[in-house]
């Protein structure tokens, strides 16, 4: 009798950390939150910057704009790695990555340098001819 307790205790403890049980290992649905503020050089808000963001394929990506005050709120994102970078009134921020989960808001401030000091990077350019 006092085997068979044990056996059955070491099953739903094995389907519990096999993810066999939903009650216990449940994944967390829903989206995520990113909310941050863009900053300038001169360490003030930079307003109505806009906000550049795409998840770990680095396909498709999507905008938002800040207020009035530089702040900026992006909803509804899949659990992931995000990269999100902010430019506005001659002003960029270096790509940031902030990874984000379901159910959580992350808080990010992006600090922009005046884009004159913007390293010089290599940029593949396509050439196009019109008929």
């Amino acid at each position: 009798m006092k085997n068979a307790r044990i056996a059955g205790t070491m099953l739903v403890l094995s389907a519990s950390l096999m993810g066999g049980s939903n009650a216990i290992a449940a994944p967390q649905g829903g989206s995520g939150v990113v909310t941050g503020v863009v900053i300038g050089p001169d360490n003030k808000p930079v307003p109505n910057a806009i906000v550049t963001y795409q998840n770990s394929n680095g396909l498709a990506p999507h905008v938002a704009h800040a207020d009035a005050h530089g702040h900026f709120t992006i909803s509804k994102l899949k659990g992931d790695v995000y990269a999100i970078r902010a430019a506005g009134n001659g002003v960029s921020s270096a790509w940031e990555n902030v990874a984000v989960h379901p159910g959580k808001t992350r808080t990010v401030a992006l600090h922009a340098i005046n884009a004159k000091e913007e390293p010089k990077t290599y940029t593949a350019t396509h050439t196009y001819e019109q008929n």
